[in-house]
């Protein structure tokens, strides 16, 4: 089975989005911040990430970076999903490895487009 790590500090967000991704035939794993996200991937590197920008520790750009440099860290489409509007942020986070972007507040058509453009839905 196909497997989803969500990671976004909002308890409320992780939800909506496990409901979502799970909906799309995925096993979903959570992570509260970049740190958890990242020894997750080094346990078991899912095929898609759902990504944050802003969380205490590590926010959502520095764990992209990590995650590109680590062994197998290339091979999760990770799509951000922020509240982020401004096209260099945007921007930002394509070039530091995103696949997709979502802006929130999102719903499980969005997500499904996004799963389906970056390759992994």
């Amino acid at each position: 089975m196909k497997t989803c790590l969500v990671v976004d500090d909002s308890r409320v967000i992780r939800k909506v989005a496990r409901r979502i991704v799970e909906d799309l035939g995925f096993e979903v794993a959570e992570a509260v911040d970049g740190n958890e996200a990242l020894a997750w991937c080094r346990a078991m590197m899912p095929q898609a990430i759902l990504l944050d920008w802003h969380m205490p520790m590590m926010g959502g750009p520095e764990f992209l970076r990590r995650l590109r440099a680590e062994p197998g860290g290339d091979q999760p489409k990770v799509i951000f999903c922020s509240v982020e509007n401004d096209l260099e942020r945007i921007r930002e986070a394509l070039d530091s490895g995103a696949d997709e972007y979502i802006m929130k507040p999102f719903d499980g058509e969005i997500v499904a487009a996004k799963f389906a453009q970056a390759g992994v839905a």
